[in-house]
């Protein structure tokens, strides 16, 4: 089966119709990632997810969408208080250190203070799933009226990133078409983080190739804990971080 033609066509619009825009697509992904956290619904066998694994805390799930799985994960971080998290999950150097498949996160634009357009890069050299894709994305981060805070991180439709920024000739451009983190703040600077993804790689792959290889993209998180512990303890002794190690 060949590959689908590649999108050339591109669409300029300005930024402020671009934020406007952002903030009404992104309000869906932050009600998804909320659900997806809920407590009282977790477990119960009505709302699609299945457990795949539940190891040392983590726990890791799925629901079916479509042709595709989004998967879910949730653990508990003791000691690390919501802010703490998310300061890691959010630095682009960290997120060099625990996703080795990551060759080039940078800034294209910031819409708002909590609002903003990144493009990231996976090489030659990443695995066939990552292999010379690229995603140019929003994030954008939110506190609810309980504190809980939301990161929620999708792709912009192909035509709108291509008029940010065009595509390299030997680049796929793949979406995300949702995920984030939902981090609630608990007793004893203690927080649960859940991580919700969902991932259409671009090209041609088969569907259970995809879908069985997205639950790579939820183990990071494991590498995530560890790094935000060894952040953690590193504030603790009074001590600046290299990210850059």
């Amino acid at each position: 089966m060949s590959s689908p033609a590649p999108c050339t066509r591109s669409w300029s619009i300005s930024e402020d119709s671009l934020r406007r825009y952002v903030y009404f697509a992104s309000e869906s992904c932050i009600q998804e990632l909320l659900s997806a956290s809920d407590t009282t619904r977790i477990g119960n066998c009505n709302d699609g997810w299945k457990v795949l694994t539940l190891d040392n805390g983590v726990e890791i799930s799925k629901r079916r969408s479509g042709s595709l799985h989004t998967f879910r994960s949730r653990w508990l971080l003791r000691s690390v208080s919501p802010e703490q998290f998310i300061t890691v999950a959010n630095a682009i150097d960290a997120a060099k250190q625990w996703d080795s498949d990551l060759v080039e996160a940078k800034y294209i634009k910031d819409l708002a203070d909590n609002l903003s357009i990144i493009r990231l890069r996976f090489g030659e050299s990443s695995k066939p799933l990552f292999r010379n894709r690229e995603f140019i994305v929003y994030e954008r981060r939110e506190t609810m009226d309980d504190g809980t805070l939301v990161v929620a991180v999708a792709s912009l439709p192909k035509e709108i990133a291509a008029g940010l920024h065009p595509k390299q000739n030997n680049a796929i451009r793949a979406l995300l078409l949702q995920s984030g983190w939902v981090v609630e703040r608990l007793e004893d600077d203690s927080c649960m983080v859940t991580y919700v993804i969902q991932l259409d790689p671009g090209g041609w792959l088969p569907k259970c190739f995809v879908n069985r290889l997205n639950t790579k993209l939820v183990m990071i998180i494991e590498n995530l804990r560890k790094q935000v512990q060894v952040q953690v303890q590193v504030q603790v002794q009074g001590c600046p971080v290299n990210n850059n190690v």
